[in-house]
């Protein structure tokens, strides 16, 4: 293995709700007028999970694209909001895997649907901005999940010899489409997060684990 790729909030990042506050508080200042229902406009947030920030609020402004840009600029604030309050968690044992994987010679890299601004603000919390070799938003990439432009941007950037050296770990269906799009050697979905263990096998990962940190039992 020469690459690991992991998803944030949900895998290595504790959620505890705070993406679906963030968008509740986005959508009280600019949440596009659409035939969703608040409720169900956050059903579609949880389904979506993992995905680029701008495609949700795209879909939910039904392809407006300056109401879509507006409200994803205020949920990046009510979530950068939110870690100014609360500060940012570890999911346990994520920080000590990725350092033992760093000192085994293998590089890591953070992928997040969210503006690299919420990134960096979520990695500075946590003191994490040193941390890995690679951390990337959809706007370093191209598009954001689950196509594979995230993974294999972090491939190209830690120069691995082939993509079966590669694998990926997230939460959601997105994180593991995406990895299976991209080829990864290892696709891995984690139970810390938002979908459950049917979501994330109905989206083909090869194992499912209860968190980031029993990632050693599958490489031994």
């Amino acid at each position: 293995m020469e690459l690991v790729v992991f998803d944030m909030a949900g895998t290595t990042v504790g959620d505890d709700g705070v993406v679906e506050l963030a968008f509740q508080r986005a959508a009280e200042r600019s949440l596009p007028t659409t035939a969703y229902s608040p409720d169900d406009a956050l059903d579609y947030v949880r389904t979506t999970m993992g995905m680029s920030k701008i495609d949700v609020f795209t879909h939910l402004a039904g392809g407006d694209i300056d109401a879509a840009t507006r409200a994803t600029a205020a949920f990046e604030a009510a979530y950068a909001e939110l870690i100014e309050e609360t500060g940012a968690t570890e999911i346990p044992g994520a920080a000590a895997l990725i350092h033992r994987l760093r000192a085994d010679g293998v590089q890591v890299a953070l992928t997040t649907g969210f503006a690299p601004v919420t990134r960096d603000a979520i990695l500075r919390s946590l003191g994490w901005l040193d941390l890995v070799d690679i951390a990337l938003s959809p706007i370093d990439a191209g598009r954001g999940r689950p196509a594979p432009d995230l993974v294999l941007t972090a491939a190209l950037r830690a120069g691995v010899s082939a993509m079966s050296t590669v694998a990926v770990l997230g939460d959601t269906a997105s994180d593991v489409r995406s990895g299976r799009a991209a080829g990864a050697g290892l696709v891995v979905g984690v139970l810390s997060g938002a979908h459950d263990r049917a979501t994330l096998d109905a989206a083909g990962a090869d194992a499912v684990i209860d968190d980031v940190s029993l990632l050693p039992t599958l490489t031994r």
